[in-house]
């Protein structure tokens, strides 16, 4: 990959928020320019620090970091110009809806015209038209969201970071937002964008990163992640009554390393290589034990099996890129 094509260049950043306890611990990647990275995780993953440490906003503890060709020790303000930023918190709630972008608009220098011209297409485009003379303030949370995203296309960036933009949103505004920021990578923005939700994942990502405790666990497109597991199959399985944690304990171990046990409540999902195999075990136990099944089903490997196996094994990588 040619220095032009590379936005972002991470090789083992590390950044401790106390000596010896790491929320970021070796983390290497690229992001490449016009792409949407994906930063995949559960809470407390570090996906809001990583954010934070490309955006100036922290100084890693260690580790090499360019943006945009550029050193954010040193080029924060030069980064910053460049950039635009979404993250989980608010700002500006004591002004209206067209008050936030105008303030965004006066910041970045806009001329009056032009202020007015993008405020007007922005609150169109983002549903914002019944909004525009309510405070901020007054908004639910799912409209500030909207509002907070909105904004950051009052100026011009070459690369836009999203920490879990459609938080609170409803379905149609999810997709409505989703489809926005595809049409802006289209004209050649770069998208980093941390998220929960694996369908949104899924939609709008051309790699994705796991990421858990800190670490990489998985960097790799969309298509490669799905293919490590081609050979596998999920079983999707809930069983009745209170036993399912012994139940669940005994199937890790009759199973073995061949098939993924990964369990919530009564429920588990299982990644087998053979599910003919596992179908049997799982019969043969629950007939042994005497428990119910509550539902029991064999079907292809989503982007969120992926994920549940990634984050169940500490440490284990499960791709490169």
């Amino acid at each position: 990959m040619s220095d032009s094509e590379t936005v972002i260049q991470a090789e083992q950043i590390r950044h401790a928020y106390t000596p010896g306890r790491y929320a970021l611990n070796g983390l290497s990647f690229s992001v490449r320019r016009g792409e949407v990275f994906g930063l995949l995780g559960r809470n407390g993953a570090g996906k809001s620090t990583l954010i934070k440490v490309m955006t100036t906003l922290l100084r890693p503890s260690e580790g090499s970091l360019r943006v945009l060709g550029l050193n954010p020790a040193r080029d924060g303000r030069r980064i910053r110009s460049r950039i635009g930023v979404v993250q989980q918190g608010e700002s500006f709630d004591f002004t209206t809806v067209e008050g936030n972008l105008d303030i965004y608009g006066v910041l970045w220098g806009l001329p009056a015209d032009e202020r007015i011209r993008r405020r007007n297409e922005l609150i169109a485009r983002f549903g914002l038209d019944d909004l525009r003379r309510r405070r901020s303030f007054d908004l639910s949370g799912g409209q500030k969201r909207r509002v907070q995203v909105a904004r950051e296309f009052m100026h011009d960036m070459e690369i836009l970071f999203l920490d879990e933009p459609t938080v609170g949103l409803d379905v149609i505004m999810r997709r409505t937002l989703l489809d926005s920021i595809r049409a802006e990578v289209r004209r050649g923005l770069t998208v980093v964008f941390t998220t929960h939700n694996l369908e949104e994942a899924d939609y709008l990502c051309d790699r994705i990163a796991v990421v858990d405790q800190g670490r990489l666990l998985a960097l790799e497109t969309l298509e490669n992640l799905k293919r490590l597991y081609g050979g596998r199959k999920t079983i999707d399985l809930t069983v009745s009554g209170t036993e399912g944690e012994a139940f669940y304990r005994s199937l890790r171990t009759r199973l073995g390393e061949d098939s993924t046990v990964t369990v919530s409540g009564r429920s588990a999902v299982i990644l087998a290589s053979d599910p003919k195999g596992a179908l049997a075990v799982i019969l043969a136990l629950a007939q042994e034990r005497g428990v119910g099944l509550d539902w029991l089903n064999v079907r292809q490997n989503t982007l969120e099996d992926v994920f549940l196996k990634s984050v169940g094994h500490e440490g284990e990588s499960i791709g490169s890129a």
